[in-house]
Formats: C-alpha cells, structure tokens, sequence
C-alpha cells in the first residue's frame, strides 16, 4: 500500500470518527409531517368556495386570484388557514396544501402574493 494511499484511508477514518461523535441533529420535512394522520379535516376536492368557507370559516387571507388570461387558463383562487392553503379552480377545490409548522421545516415555498 502506497504511503499516500494510507494517509488518505487515516484521515478517512478520522473524519467518520469525528463525524459520528456529533450530536445528531434532523429537519422535520414537511413531506413527512403531511403523511401523518391530520388532526383536523381539510377540505376535499370538488367542494365549492361556500362549503369551505361554511365548514373551515373565513380564511386568514384571500390571495390574489392568477390566470384566466385564456379559456385554457382557468382562474385559480387561493384561501389561506392557519394550517393550510386551498387551491381552487375557478370556484371548486383542486388542491389543499399543508402550509409550513415553523420556520425551520422543509417544504414548499410560500405562496407569491
């Protein structure tokens, strides 16, 4: 074995010695949090705007509609909740997204306001 070969598998060995007697540290994904069981109901594709808001209440915030600038491009509409954020098309849900628990969890981005 060349000398330099068994200086590089040492310090190899070194790094994975100092690296396995950090404290382990993990990121909550939020993929991971959305596969658990919810606590609360969301609301389910195909419900109108009414229904949601008769069943969820009034949301947080109403975003900026987008699209609609061509027949093909339907209006999508989004209500923002505490806990999540409904995508809808035209005036039915197509979506419902867990919005992020803390700053520090991994997901999808904020919504462009």
């Amino acid at each position: 074995m060349s000398r330099s070969f068994a200086s590089i598998l040492a310090g190899a060995a070194l790094s994975c010695a100092l690296l396995a007697s950090l404290p382990a540290a993990a990121d909550t994904l939020l993929v991971d949090r959305s596969k658990q069981p919810a606590g609360a109901n969301v609301p389910t594709r195909g419900m109108s705007m009414a229904d949601v808001e008769a069943r969820f209440g009034v949301p947080s915030e109403r975003l900026d509609a987008r699209g609609g600038q061509k027949r093909q491009w339907p209006t999508i509409n989004r209500w923002v909740y505490p806990a999540f954020t409904v995508y809808f098309e035209r005036n039915r849900v197509i979506d419902t997204v867990a919005n992020r628990a803390t700053a520090s969890e991994i997901g999808p981005k904020p919504a462009i306001r």
